[in-house]
């Protein structure tokens, strides 16, 4: 595997976070929370305007496949993140258990689940379709599981929560669609700068997060036992969901191509999604970057091990085909 720029430029922006704090903190001179903020509005804008509804229409048939992978989404993996939240309580902490169970609230990835489901030799319509509609429910879904936490703890109230991603995420998701007509076939042109901006939001939010955490001390408690926890937690999760969701398929009977598209939807966790999420229902808060920290350690990982799960379906696909043209 080649080394994601991506992923490099995240590395990066949280070296320079530790680094040199004061630059972009929330009393930086530059406004780089106000910047961040109007790149995720459009950010938002802009998906809603690349939303197919062709494809929508073309995987939405398979019912049972969908239900089976948004349950995975929406009520295995906050389940599991509640049981790592309440059983770590005194061991790690508050701002990292929160979000192992904000990383569990989460929505599925969309390029990278339906890019990986290609490579397998999965259902593509019924990745497009999940992986959108996972995205739009977790718009709802994630700020409700959220607010209920938080406002158990005193700390957000659940209505501000639902408010705030309706304003800043939903409404611009709602209003790009609307403005797919016009702007679709711009977007579909110039797609490769589209992701440069979703992207360099992304960093953005991130070093954001962590130049505050990182000015207001909260690394400072944390020691290398607290982040080999964290990594092993996550690998141990992802394993876990990897596990279940494969066992799961295929005690449902489902063919090997659905099978892909419901391990590998079934087990990502989206970035892209969680990232400005988070800067909404955080805003400025030190504690942001600590919050982030089990989902940016989950999204390379799964890329990873995804990956090599789609090698290994797409070879087991091409050994059945060959057995097929040999018999024929």
């Amino acid at each position: 595997m080649k080394i994601d720029g991506f992923l490099l430029s995240i590395a990066a922006a949280v070296a320079l976070a530790l680094a040199a704090p004061g630059i972009g903190a929330s009393t930086s001179a530059i406004p780089f929370g106000a910047i961040a903020a109007a790149g995720i509005s459009l950010v938002f804008l802009l998906h809603g305007a690349n939303l197919s509804r062709e494809a929508l229409r073309d995987g939405a048939v398979n019912w049972r496949l969908h239900l089976f992978v948004q349950s995975a989404t929406f009520i295995f993996f906050p389940a599991t993140g509640a049981a790592i939240y309440f059983a770590t309580d005194g061991w790690l902490p508050d701002a990292v258990r929160l979000g192992f169970f904000y990383l569990g609230a989460l929505s599925s990835t969309i390029s990278s689940a339906v890019a990986t489901v290609a490579i397998a030799r999965g259902n593509i319509p019924a990745a497009i379709f999940n992986a959108t509609l996972s995205g739009l429910i977790g718009m709802v879904v994630t700020p409700v599981l959220m607010g209920l936490v938080q406002a158990g703890a005193g700390q957000l109230s659940l209505l501000d929560a639902i408010l705030d991603i309706a304003g800043k995420l939903l409404l611009p998701f709602v209003i790009g669609h609307a403005l797919r007509p016009w702007l679709g076939e711009t977007i579909a042109r110039h797609k490769a700068w589209v992701t440069r901006l979703d992207r360099g939001v992304i960093v953005l939010i991130v070093y954001t997060a962590f130049c505050n955490s990182t000015q207001a001390g909260v690394w400072s408690s944390f020691g290398p036992i607290v982040l080999l926890t964290v990594g092993v937690l996550v690998a141990v999760w992802l394993g876990a969901v990897i596990l279940v969701t494969t066992l799961g398929s295929r005690h449902l009977g489902f063919p090997v191509d659905d099978e892909v598209t419901a391990v590998i939807c079934g087990s990502q966790k989206s970035l892209a999604n969680g990232a400005p999420i988070a800067k909404v229902l955080f805003g400025a808060s030190p504690t942001l970057g600590a919050v982030l920290l089990p989902l940016m350690l989950y999204h390379p990982l799964q890329l990873i091990v995804c990956s090599a799960l789609a090698r290994g379906y797409a070879a087991r696909g091409a050994d059945r085909e060959g057995g097929r043209s040999i018999q024929a």
